[in-house]
């Protein structure tokens, strides 16, 4: 009878492995740090997500390029994942125009992506220090078509604004024909099973072109302020 599993773990190795998780928490840290004093003055800004598959010519690559672009001309800092595909277009329409185009890094295993259009550049080993970066300073969510990365996102803010644990702001999700199959489960079948209220499809608007996306920015904040009121900021210190 093998034994091995029950035998007690050596001293010298545990206390490496607490050593080293201890370590982790500074890493972590510093990312925060890092990110809270570099982007704390680029509001407001807009995260734009979407699929770095898509390569320049392609509609969806053009399309987040004038998103980005038309962002940027309307005075919002655009804010996207810093790899290529829309990621890339984004980055490189938001540099075109007056505000400040950034780029929040990943460090992948087998990979090392970033693209030549960031003002402000920050890299990032942990996908969730990097995601409070997309929420906390951001006006609004723009979702282009893209894969599990963008789904994730897409996921967590819309659990965010619901749970209200972060304040409510646009997610403007492009291109209704991507996405009308999502949209049809989230309408039809997640209501009828009682997994969703009919208010929680409320929380994103669907939109065509760069033009709709800056005209619900505009309607949305016609009678609020950018910077989050008191109770908002507290929700935002809690993220």
């Amino acid at each position: 009878m093998d034994h091995k599993e029950n035998r007690p773990i050596p001293p010298s190795i545990k206390d490496s492995a607490m050593v080293h998780e201890s370590w982790k928490i500074f890493q972590v840290m510093a990312e925060f740090v890092e990110g809270y004093e570099r982007l704390v003055h680029i509001r407001p800004s807009v995260s734009i997500f979407g699929s770095s598959r898509v390569s320049p010519g392609e509609p969806f690559y053009e399309l987040a390029k004038s998103i980005g672009f038309a962002l940027s001309n309307a005075g919002y800092s655009v804010v996207t994942g810093g790899g290529p595909g829309v990621m890339e277009a984004a980055n490189k329409g938001a540099c075109k125009g007056p505000s400040a185009s950034i780029g929040l890094n990943i460090v992948l295993p087998n990979e090392e992506i970033m693209n030549d259009y960031q003002d402000i550049s920050l890299r990032f080993r942990h996908f969730f220090t990097r995601k409070v970066m997309f929420v906390k300073y951001a006006s609004a969510y723009v979702v282009m078509p893209g894969g599990y990365g963008t789904l994730d996102e897409l996921a967590e803010i819309l659990a965010l604004v619901q749970t209200a644990k972060t304040r409510a702001i646009p997610i403007i999700l492009v291109n209704r024909e991507f996405w009308k199959d999502l949209l049809f489960w989230f309408e039809n079948h997640l209501i009828k099973t009682n997994m969703l209220e009919e208010a929680d499809t409320k929380l994103y608007t669907v939109v065509e072109t760069p033009e709709e996306v800056v005209q619900v920015m505009k309607e949305f904040y016609k009678d609020r302020s950018f910077d989050p009121s008191e109770d908002e900021r507290r929700l935002l210190e809690e993220l």
